[in-house]
């Protein structure tokens, strides 16, 4: 049974969406790293050709926490699948389960559409790694994330 407290983002949303990732990047360190505003993410969201999508966890009328999320290809499954690339809870909420219910809801995402996987990084440090084992969750720990950003992302876009 889908929990009530779980649901689509609208686009009245995404002002206070934009805050929580802003939360979400004090939490984790690096609030000078988010250039996020509501405006670029209303377009990823609800622009003509909309690549991101989510859910919003609500708690007495609150927006209280949120699933960012895209479809990734798995090339050896053949199918598309879930990256979700944040998800966020107010820590007075944390352990409410409604971390657990957006996950589940984007598990249900991926089964309902027929796709492999839901996939997500997390930080070393994050104590949610307990919390996403206990799920059922692999840490893939034989794989490297690498990514190019600012300069070397345009340096390289300069070989093309």
């Amino acid at each position: 049974m889908p929990d009530s407290r779980i649901r689509r983002i609208r686009e009245s949303d995404v002002d206070e969406v934009a805050q929580l990732v802003h939360d979400l990047a004090a939490y984790e360190k690096a609030p000078q790293d988010c250039h996020l505003t509501a405006d670029r993410l209303r377009v990823a969201l609800f622009g003509d050709t909309p690549a991101v999508f989510g859910h919003v966890a609500e708690q007495d009328g609150e927006l209280v926490g949120f699933a960012l999320w895209f479809l990734n290809f798995s090339t050896w499954r053949g199918v598309h699948g879930i990256y979700l690339e944040d998800l966020f809870v107010k820590a007075e909420l944390r352990g409410s389960g409604l971390g657990k219910a957006l996950l589940a809801t984007l598990a249900k995402e991926c089964v309902d559409r027929g796709f492999a996987r839901l996939e997500w990084s997390v930080l070393d440090w994050n104590p949610a790694t307990g919390f996403y084992k206990s799920l059922g969750a692999i840490p893939m720990d034989e794989w490297t994330v690498y990514r190019l950003t600012d300069t070397a992302l345009d340096k390289l876009a300069k070989l093309a």
